[in-house]
């Protein structure tokens, strides 16, 4: 049999030269490989966020604890909020709609099949780059909320907030990726005959959370009220403010 013979494999051709283990997912471009890319990626995610949550826990189980110092504390306080949200929860929820939406409107793959794996790899590559922050000694410690005047030089001087703020650019890229990708597919991708109105609740589902993702997750500039206070969690350049307990 030649090695670039063709053969049907469930709802996609599949040739026998492709390549395979590792290097086929790290390759893929098949959207229920890149949904358990996902979810690896997700559960992984959140191990750690978890025991970010135990260290806490730990420290807050009795008075005086000395488990981990006050800077830690607010490290791990803000690493463990920005990881079970933008690096479990969505992305668990991305596995979902990656795996099950396109066999659910009878697509063969997502519309941008090779723009889904990037959105994949960039996701990755934002979390790995705030968890980074460890190994360079400079995790985020302003709290996941990113209020302006913890994230001011004044109060924040080093690289942490550098490495939380480029982290979420990436992975907001990511989602803004992913969000025009799955709108395109619901809308242009179904079946013939599966009309809007005849489209799975999963699937409306959906396609509301990429409206609202791409809408919530776009980069925007900087932009500082006259008080000197930035918004969206921006490094401010004012210098008023409350010091940040290290307590």
């Amino acid at each position: 049999m030649s090695t670039h013979e063709v053969v049907l494999a469930g709802p996609r051709a599949v040739e026998h030269g492709e390549s395979t283990g590792v290097w086929s997912w790290i390759t893929t471009v098949d959207h229920k490989k890149i949904g358990i890319l996902y979810g690896v990626s997700a559960f992984t995610f959140f191990l750690i966020g978890d025991l970010e949550a135990l260290l806490i826990r730990l420290q807050l189980a009795r008075p005086n604890a000395t488990v981990v110092s006050a800077e830690t504390f607010n490290a791990l306080f803000t690493m463990h909020g920005t990881t079970m949200v933008f690096l479990a929860i969505m992305p668990a929820s991305s596995a979902f709609f990656n795996y099950l939406v396109p066999l659910m409107i009878g697509a063969r793959d997502v519309a941008f099949p090779r723009l889904n794996a990037l959105s994949y790899w960039i996701f990755l590559g934002g979390g790995l780059f705030l968890n980074a922050s460890f190994l360079a000694g400079a995790p985020p410690d302003a709290g996941w909320f990113g209020y302006a005047n913890l994230t001011s030089r004044q109060f924040s001087p080093g690289l942490s907030i550098d490495f939380w703020l480029l982290s979420l650019q990436l992975l907001g890229a990511s989602s803004v990726i992913a969000g025009v990708n799955f709108i395109v597919t619901i809308l242009n991708m179904r079946a013939p005959g599966m009309t809007l109105m005849r489209m799975p609740v999963f699937v409306w589902m959906t396609l509301v959370v990429q409206f609202l993702v791409t809408a919530s997750s776009a980069p925007t500039s900087t932009t500082s009220p006259p008080a000197g206070i930035s918004i969206s969690g921006s490094i401010s350049s004012g210098s008023s403010g409350i010091p940040r307990s290290t307590s």
